[in-house]
């Protein structure tokens, strides 16, 4: 969807900041020409940028939450921080999404306490798209809620579907729950609840998904509750890491290998652009009033740019909106 849009960036988010935000988000304003950003940081590095940059404005703030901090006292206490103003324009309507990539806590804090949770969702949630060379997947929760009641992966999953279709183009995407095996009866008591409601609730549900499905294209949600999720998703990015360093190794390790990482080279750089995070550049934090990415705190300018290329394409699409639709359409999940 067309449109232009404005997003607020925190210009103070991730290990490398503000350089890397800076150059990410003008490679952002140069690939969208109807995008607008309001960066939000100190006054000495956001307005020289904002005065070199059309389509972009100087949101000054004064504090910073670090990495360190208690998120919920942190975005209490320090409301001139850049994560809180830049999640306050969206909530006073100047800007309709925000992205960061400083502390993950804070923005979910933020999120759901400045830009306030749409009304009938439990929870919201983190997902996350999960890079595959076969098919990428929506997984949901990946952090937002450790401890979770079964009814809140029916809004997971029906959140997530709508992300999935909508941003990512999948047509009626098949919806799984994370488990220890692909039958009915298997899991936790927590698990088999959540099997039972999701299977009543959402239409696209297809049964249970273990482990090593989420990478292989069979469905394009999985559900879990934020705990599983986080640590599905940290072994999955470990996983990655670990085999492309090893591979390089080898293939650099003597004269006759380096020949044959030639001529592999081309079919590797493509199978890196598809498993890499940074093609999707965050994570939605869903059901809350607004589009919020959250990104990793290593983030590179590529991530970045995509990233608020990302909450740009969730405000245009008003996820929001539709996630409010949906929500008033299942009381039962309130």
């Amino acid at each position: 969807m067309d449109g232009k849009v404005t997003v607020a960036v925190d210009a103070l988010g991730g290990d490398n900041a503000p350089e890397v935000v800076l150059e990410g988000v003008a490679d952002a304003l140069a690939a969208d020409p109807d995008l607008s950003v309001i960066l939000c940081g100190p006054e000495e590095a956001v307005s020289p940028f904002a005065a070199a940059h059309e389509r972009c404005r100087a949101q000054a703030t004064t504090e910073r939450i670090e990495m360190a901090e208690h998120p919920a006292k942190a975005v209490r206490r320090k409301r001139d921080s850049s994560i809180v103003v830049g999640c306050r324009l969206v909530k006073e309507g100047a800007a309709q999404g925000f992205y960061s990539a400083g502390s993950t806590g804070a923005v979910l804090a933020a999120g759901t306490l400045v830009m306030g949770r749409i009304k009938g969702v439990s929870r919201p949630a983190l997902c996350t798209v999960v890079p595959s060379p076969v098919s990428p997947c929506v997984m949901c929760d990946v952090g937002a809620n450790a401890d979770c009641k079964p009814e809140y992966l029916v809004q997971f999953a029906h959140m997530a579907a709508l992300y999935a279709e909508r941003v990512l183009g999948a047509e009626r995407p098949r919806v799984g729950l994370l488990n220890i095996g692909e039958e009915e009866e298997k899991g936790s008591s927590f698990a088999l609840a959540a099997y039972e409601l999701l299977k009543e609730q959402v239409p696209g549900f297809a049964g249970n998904a273990e482990g090593r499905d989420i990478m292989q294209g069979g469905f394009d949600v999985v559900v879990t509750d934020g705990f599983t999720g986080n640590v599905a998703l940290k072994t999955l990015e470990g996983t990655g890491k670990v085999l492309f360093d090893q591979m390089k190794r080898i293939m650099t390790a003597s004269p006759v290998t380096m020949v044959g990482a030639l001529a592999l080279k081309g079919g590797m750089r493509e199978l890196r652009e598809k498993v890499d995070p940074d093609t999707y550049g965050g994570a939605p934090l869903l059901g809350v009033r607004g589009a919020c990415i959250v990104g990793h705190g290593s983030a590179s300018a590529r991530a970045i740019r995509n990233g608020v290329l990302v909450a740009a394409r969730v405000a245009r699409e008003d996820i929001s909106g539709m996630i409010e639709q949906k929500v008033s359409r299942h009381p039962k999940q309130r």
